[in-house]
């Protein structure tokens, strides 16, 4: 059976619902899933306009309405929003509030099973710290919302694939993160990721934390004494994971497609090449190409999302590129596909 995908609209200020709908225009999108966009109507109805867009909007509100209708929108209506006379392109907590039901509502379809997987537009922080809401990120919510303590943030573009030890905190916390038990428990995330991709014995390079990954100890011992215990444990759980590799090559190894996904240890040792590999801006500082989708591993339930933010400067307009949701369906169906207990 086609998987049923929660698509959420992210702030309907930016350009969440405008590339969640322009992705669904792509062919081969509704042959191989059951797309559910989670958001208010009203938007839906104002995008679709926008966009120049004559499409039928079928509601759903129980697990046998969702059939596919050719031609048409299938809708889980979350009523946050009444009519379409929300600001476009700016901060405000009101559409901040209408992101956050979007993403209370897809969790918890996926959590009672109407839907296999969930990808997610974008949403805008700082709307949503000043909403008041409990949660201002993804990637917060959907841990704690599914209970979950151990996961890690997982970047791709193309064969390029990155799961990261740590995140957003401060460069010298990360480095302090740089412990065996959660390197250690980063590859098996990511064995785990690749697992879903359909790629059961991929291969994982895990990079250094310092230059030369520590250069034999002469720049730094964190790779002896932290990295090199963790993947020699991973093997012994039957992990193909090899390293540490010094991190201004194991990337480029990765992307000629000589690892299946690396395990960077911060967050922009991980991101940058990840955007030079997927972002491409010409001369005039306009971006040409966006691609790339983000995906958190070790969540009970399949979460994707773009790679980017909302765009405050494209909301309400016809040309925001759509490539990074399109992704991020596409490696939802793929996992759902893939998933153990499906």
């Amino acid at each position: 059976m086609k998987p049923v995908i929660a698509i959420t609209l992210g702030d309907p200020a930016g350009i969440g619902p405008q590339i969640a709908l322009k992705a669904l225009e792509h062919a081969g999108i509704y042959s191989r899933c059951t797309p559910l966009l989670v958001g208010d109507k009203a938007v839906v109805e104002n995008t679709l306009q926008q966009l120049g867009l004559k499409r039928p909007i079928h509601l759903v509100q129980n697990a046998t309405q969702l059939e596919e209708h050719r031609g048409g929108v299938l809708l889980w209506d979350t009523q946050t929003l009444q009519n379409a006379a929300y600001p476009m392109g700016k901060v405000d907590t009101t559409c901040a509030k209408a992101a956050y039901q979007a993403l209370l509502t897809a969790i918890d379809l996926a959590k009672r099973g109407l839907v296999q997987a969930v990808a997610t537009a974008p949403i805008c922080k700082e709307a949503m710290q000043k909403a008041g809401c409990e949660y201002t990120s993804h990637t917060e919510m959907f841990a704690h919302l599914t209970n979950t303590k151990r996961y890690a943030m997982v970047l791709m573009s193309g064969r390029l694939r990155v799961i990261h030890v740590s995140t957003h905190v401060s460069l010298k916390e990360a480095c302090e993160r740089v412990k065996t038990p959660r390197v250690l428990e980063v590859i098996a995330l990511a064995h785990q990721t690749l697992c879903q991709l359909g790629i059961p014995n991929g291969r994982i390079g895990v990079a250094g934390l310092n230059p030369h990954a520590g250069e034999n100890g002469m720049f730094g011992e964190e790779e002896q004494r932290e990295i090199l215990p963790a993947i020699e444990a991973a093997r012994q759980q039957g992990i193909n994971a090899s390293g540490p590799y010094p991190p201004d090559s194991v990337f480029v190894r990765a992307r000629a497609g000589e690892f299946d996904m690396v395990v960077a240890m911060y967050h922009d040792q991980g991101h940058i090449p990840l955007k030079m590999a997927g972002f491409w801006m010409d001369a005039q500082g306009k971006m040409q190409q966006i691609s790339g989708i983000n995906y958190t591993a070790g969540l009970p339930i399949i979460r994707t999302s773009v790679d980017h933010g909302t765009a405050f400067d494209k909301a309400g307009g016809r040309d925001a590129n759509e490539q990074s949701m399109l992704e991020a369906i596409e490696t939802a169906i793929l996992m759902a596909q893939n998933k153990p207990d499906r």
